[in-house]
Order: structure tokens, then sequence, then C-alpha cells
């Protein structure tokens, strides 16, 4: 086994290589980003290099520092499985650059005979990277995720890792990869990764169990909800949309237009419904929201919008959709936290973030990212490529002073864009116990918050209470514990309806609704519990940017009001019914963009009444420098709650009529 690298002697990155430089950057194809298929590429071999620079012999893994934390290898002895991660993962960013140069070196090393040579090391029992055959009653593993990857890229550039081989070393290669692809999976995205491996090992003439990888296909097109999502068993998250629209349209163009070509028109029926509402998903600039689980794959949840290129759909703009991947890649490529000093991604969303990592992740995990340079497989004159960068929807049909919600029916997925500061929101399904989440990621704020926006990365609870867009309960044991265990009601008149129970207590349960304004939200939330409670809300949270966050504190017509600005945007918070008072809370160590962080908290302390205790409060933004005038601030004219009929009538100060209608 191999030592983990010292965590205090990193490998130092080369100067000037921190953080990615486009070279040459082409402002009249891509007038926003500057990107073109080159610039993709040079992203690719930027990321590939760091990966090289641990590689000094043909021998050596892919092996990178464990970063601290929950990541493995917790004992920090370095593991075939987590090297297997690195070799496959960073495959991604190589086999489009192979396809177009078989001869690439990095560092001094050829990187064709490389992965050619570790691959072969698979099967050599005295290999530290030495994988075994699944034994018989052996069960789903990140092995078969890995393997589900490498037949991925095995597919792409078959020529080049495939065919140079022996045929012994492919026999080799073939009985232990379709071992892991011929077995038992998980019931989500993972089935793909079976799929993958028959269907390569079918297609270079091996006897597969095609009954098996036909069920997998049939099963995975079951989880297709419409409007472009898939249900990942049971979450939606980002899985549900850039995992199966990047595996289906793949293995229809590698594979099944050839073999199944009915199950190849499916998958491309359903990825051509991508592109009604998953371009929304992000902000103008084609940020990303940070939301759900493997969040450190980021970008990779971009890779939809290149093979539209493949799907030619007519109608797409593929000028926007180019807007959106090369603004989310450069997102990160271009934060200066995205890359350690050891030359590898970090874990997290920008720098490392303990919060938003998972058990399952090793340092290389983060490479999964480079599937969004799989895109490359759409050639240079495609349209993808060629047409001019756009804002597309935020130029023609977006308009400020506005907000414009989209809501998927099958996966109860509201989107929500706000013109005004051209950030996306999304409000997704949450049901998990902390006691059943034995991996504790489903139920923890990678998905309990009430929603989630390109502007506002989430921020960590407190053990002190604070919390971030959700409310936290003081529960029996004196701990503060948030809302997770969501149930969707309805959307309708522009209002999204949950209800939710605390899960270390049913008597504590609120009815939720919550309204999108052109700055911010207004939320209409009974509290219909039938214990006593103290209880806080929290606005989204803003980190510290240059120079402390400024406060401010007002009375608007009547209400609380409660101001922070970060010097990029401000928050507002007004409590216009049913708290006690709000305070601006700092916290250290929870925000994924910096150490310090600020965020606004209303605070209450709840005693059953003959009727239930409406909470109504306004979350607002602006960007920061901007006026607020007082009508922006206290919108709302009226609110009148009647318990017996279980509505609150919300006047606006603009004559607009909202009737809340809790059923």
């Amino acid at each position: 086994m191999l030592k983990a690298q010292s965590e205090a002697n990193p490998v130092k990155a080369e100067a000037g290589q921190k953080t990615f430089q486009l070279v040459n950057p082409d402002f009249m194809t891509s007038p926003h980003t500057g990107m073109t298929r080159k610039h993709w590429k040079d992203a690719a071999h930027y990321l590939l290099t760091g990966a090289f620079s641990y590689v000094k012999t043909l021998d050596d893994p892919m092996v990178f520092p464990k970063q601290p934390g929950k990541s493995y290898p917790r004992d920090g002895v370095h593991t075939n499985t987590e090297m297997l991660e690195g070799l496959c993962r960073t495959l991604f960013m190589a086999v489009p650059l192979l396809k177009e140069n078989p001869n690439l070196e990095i560092n001094g090393i050829k990187v064709a005979e490389y992965y050619r040579h570790q691959l072969v090391r698979l099967s050599d029992p005295t290999s530290p990277t030495y994988v075994k055959p699944r034994s018989s009653n052996g069960g789903p593993s990140q092995i078969l995720v890995e393997f589900g990857g490498l037949a991925v890229s095995l597919f792409y550039v078959p020529e080049v890792l495939w065919a140079p081989l022996t045929p012994t070393q492919k026999e080799t290669l073939a009985k232990t990869m379709l071992s892991y692809g011929d077995g038992p999976t998980i019931a989500s995205n993972w089935r793909f990764f079976n799929i993958f491996v028959m269907s390569f090992f079918k297609e270079q003439g091996y006897r597969v169990n095609e009954k098996l990888m036909l069920e997998y296909v049939d099963k995975s097109l079951e989880q297709y909800r419409g409007q472009g999502w898939y249900n990942d068993s049971p979450a939606y998250d980002y899985y549900s949309m850039w995992a199966f629209q990047m595996y289906g349209p793949l293995w229809s163009e590698f594979f099944g237009k050839k073999h199944y070509p009915e199950y190849a028109a499916k998958f491309m029926a359903n990825f051509k419904e991508v592109n009604d509402n998953y371009p929304y998903l992000f902000g103008r600039d084609g940020k990303m929201i940070m939301w759900g689980r493997s969040i450190a794959y980021r970008f990779a949840a971009a890779v939809p919008f290149p093979l539209m290129g493949l799907a030619q759909e007519p109608g797409t703009n593929y000028g926007w959709m180019r807007r959106i991947a090369s603004g989310s890649m450069l997102q990160f490529l271009q934060n200066p936290d995205f890359m350690a000093p050891d030359n590898i991604p970090t874990l997290g969303f920008y720098g490392a973030f303990e919060p938003a990592v998972q058990i399952y992740s090793a340092r290389a995990s983060v490479f999964w990212m480079g599937k969004a340079f799989l895109g490359l497989i759409v050639p240079e004159g495609n349209p993808f490529w060629t047409e001019k960068e756009n804002e597309g929807a935020w130029e023609k049909e977006l308009d400020k002073g506005k907000v414009y919600n989209k809501f998927q029916e099958g996966s109860k997925i509201l989107i929500t864009d706000y013109p005004n500061i051209g950030a996306a929101e999304v409000r997704a399904w949450c049901h998990e116990t902390v006691a059943k989440d034995w991996q504790l990621f489903r139920s923890t704020e990678n998905y309990n918050r009430l929603s989630y926006n390109s502007a506002f990365p989430w921020q960590a609870d407190g053990k002190n209470g604070e919390v971030a867009m959700n409310y936290v309960f003081k529960n029996k044991k004196n701990e503060w514990e948030a809302l997770r265990l969501y149930t969707f009601k309805k959307f309708e008149d522009g209002i999204y309806y949950r209800d939710v129970v605390l899960e270390t207590s049913d008597n504590i349960k609120l009815n939720l609704a919550d309204i999108t304004l052109p700055n911010g939200i207004l939320r209409i939330d009974r509290n219909i519990s039938t214990e006593a409670s103290q209880v806080r809300l929290g606005h989204y949270a803003l980190p510290q940017k240059n120079g402390p966050i400024k406060e401010q504190s007002r009375k608007v017509k009547g209400h609380q009001v409660r101001i922070i600005d970060n010097g990029e945007y401000q928050l507002a918070m007004v409590s216009l019914t049913g708290w006690d008072g709000m305070e601006t809370v700092k916290a250290t160590g929870l925000h994924p963009v910096s150490q310090e962080s600020s965020v606004i908290n209303a605070t209450g302390s709840f005693q059953p009444q003959q009727q239930a205790e409406v909470y109504a409060t306004l979350m607002l933004w602006k960007k920061s420098g901007e006026k607020w005038t007082d009508d922006e601030l206290v919108p709302v004219k009226k609110l009148e709650h009647s318990a017996k009929d279980k509505t609150v009538t919300v006047a606006f100060r603009k004559g607009e009529k909202k009737l809340v209608r809790f059923e």
C-alpha cells in the first residue's frame, strides 16, 4: 500500500499555473466567455497536467494527496479503488485530446502509452492497482462505477486505448470488467455503469449478459419523469439531469443506434426535452447552483449542452447553450480557490468545503467533472461550436422587473429566474431522515434548503442555530434541528406549496408557501405544531469578500427590516408577521466561498394556540450599490389570515392580490 503524501508538504503548483488562463480568447465567436472548442481542449489539458504532475514513470498510479476530512481513505493509506478512480476519471480529460492527438505527451510521459500500461496493470496481481474480478456474491461497488466510466472512455477512443492491446491483455481486462458489469447494481444512474461495460464488450465481439443489459436499459428509461428529468431513486438533483442526459445520448451514439435503434430513439426523445428548462437552471453568466450531492463534480453538470450538438434538434440556441457550458466551466477554473497548491482541484465547491463532501469521495473523485469534456465528441464544425455566443432567454424573454417560474409536473421541480440580478433558483425533493441516512448526504444541507440560488451558495448550519434558507427548531435534546421531511403539495397561481414535519417530533409541523418576487421571496408559512418550541428562519447567507460585511436596521411602514451588504450583493429580511425579532448572525467556517460570512435570522418562540401561527417573511436581494425604495422593501400592503378557511390573502401595493390556500 502507498502511504498518503503529507498534507503539510503538498506538491507546489508551477508559478502562474494555479488558475486556468485563457490564451488568445475569441471574443468574436464567444463575446461573453472568449471560449471556443480549442479553449475547452486547453482546459482539459490544464486539469490533466495537474494530475500528471504525480506521474514520473509508466508504473506510477494516479494517486493524489488526501484532503483532510471525511473523504476516503480515512486512514491515509491509498487503496487500489482510489487509484482506479484516479486512472478512470482523469481519462475523461485525456480521451478527447488523444482522439485528436494520439501522441500527446505531458510532463515527458506519453499519455496513451501510460493509460494502456495502467489498464494492463489492473489485471496484474503484483501491481498495487490490481483489481480482483468480482466474486460470485459480490455486490455493487465503487469499482463498478469506475469501470462504467472506463467503458465510456474505451468507446470514445478504442483505436488508442483498446486496439493496441494484445489478445491476452484484452481477454484479461474484459474478464475483470465484465465480472462487475454483469452483476448487481444500485437502482439509480448506476445502472448505466453496467450498461456501458456490457455494451462495450458486446461491440468488441464478446459474449455478454444481454438479457441483464436490456433489463437495466428498460429500468433506466422507466425512471424518466418528463421535461428532461429522471428520478435518481429517490432524489432529484444534477444526476437526474446531467448523468442520465449524458449517458443516454452517448450510449445511443456509441452503441444504441446501431444495435438497439428503438431504445436509442427513446433516450434521444427524452434528451430533446432538456432544452425547455435545464438552461434556465443556470444564471445569466452560466453559473451553476450549488445543489445536491457530489457537488465537487462541478461543471460536469454542463455536459448535456454540448451533446445537444449531437441531437441537432431544430430551434436549439447553440450560442446560448455554449455560453452556459463555458460560463459554468470558467466559474470554477478561474476561481483562485478551485485548484489547490498541490495541482489537484479541491473537494468542495470553490475551495475545500467539508460540509459538501461525501464519504464515498476520494481526492481523485473531483475528476468526474471531466465528463464535461466528453462533449468534445461534437466535431469542430458543429453549430454548438460555431454559433455566436449569446445569453438566450436572458436577452429576449426574461425582462427586468419581473420574475419567471418554470414548474416541472413530473419531478415537481420549480426553476425560477430573477432577471434583476441574473440569478437562477431551484426548489426540489427532500425527504430523508438522518436516522436512515447512513451516508449522511440526502438529509443534509445538500438537499434540505428551502431553495437554492446561483448567486448565493448554501451555508452549512451551525450548532448555535445559525441557519441559511431553512427553519431550525430547538428539539428535545436541546439541539437546533433543521427541517428535511418535506412533502410537495401543489404549484398553483405562482405559489409553491409544501408541508414539512420535524424528524424528531411529529408534533412540530408547518404548511409552507413560497411566492417568488422580482427581488426575492415572500414566505407565507403556517406553524401548525402542537408542541412549544424555539424557532429560527434564515435568509441566504453572504460570504465576506473585501472587508467586513455591512449591516443596517430600519423600520419601514411599521415593519422591522435588516440588510447586509458584502460589496457584491445586499440581502434584506423583513418580518411582516409572526416573528419576535431578527438578528444578523456571523459565522466562521460554514460558508463555501469564504471563512467569514453573515446571515439574517428571524427568531421566534412558538406556543400552541387555538389557531396556527402565520410567519410572513420577505427575503429580498439587490446588487450592492443599488438603492432600496420603501415599496421594494415592503411590497405587501395587507395580510388577512382566515384560520377557518386555511387561507392567507396577500394584497400587494401595486394592486395585485394572491390567495394562499393551504389544504
